[in-house]
């Protein structure tokens, strides 16, 4: 069966485009919280990602990992996060980015995003996470069970 790729033009009125929240925080991410700041009357669809800490990478096990952000880390997050719903036909998104300690399955990065349709939702959701992690100043140290530690995918 094919998928689908036409989209309905029959708004009332254009995509909002709205950026509710760009966070970089050091406190736990709810992302349920996220999807429900998202939703609204126009929006068919609210597809949500959550970014979360595993216990392995590369064949080895992990049993944490820290995460520390540039002093501009903030500001690049609005902008990203500003630049890819303006490009979209995004309602509304929120986006958290955590630093800090975390803990196997904490959430590390959160992105909600609604739209009037679910294709417009999943496009959107998917930019900002690529986008964010290619641009976000922010960096990972994993901690190793055989307890070593490595940075991982710093410049």
């Amino acid at each position: 069966m094919p998928i689908e790729t036409t989209r309905d033009h029959s708004r009332i009125v254009p995509p909002a485009r709205q950026v509710l929240l760009a966070q970089v925080t050091d406190q736990p991410i709810d992302l349920q919280a996220l999807a429900s700041r998202v939703e609204g009357a126009s929006s068919g669809a609210v597809v949500t990602f959550g970014g979360v800490v595993r216990n392995h990478d590369g064949g080895r096990e992990v049993t944490g990992l820290e995460y520390v952000g540039h002093p501009t880390a903030q500001a690049v997050l609005e902008r990203v996060v500003a630049e890819v719903t303006a490009a979209s036909d995004a309602e509304a998104v929120a986006v958290s980015h955590r630093i800090g300690t975390l803990a196997i399955g904490d959430t590390a990065l959160a992105v909600a995003v609604a739209g009037a349709h679910r294709q417009e939702a999943f496009e959107t959701a998917m930019r900002l996470v690529d986008e964010v992690k290619a641009q976000l100043p922010i960096w990972k140290r994993q901690v190793l069970a055989d307890g070593t530690d490595e940075w991982v995918a710093c410049p």
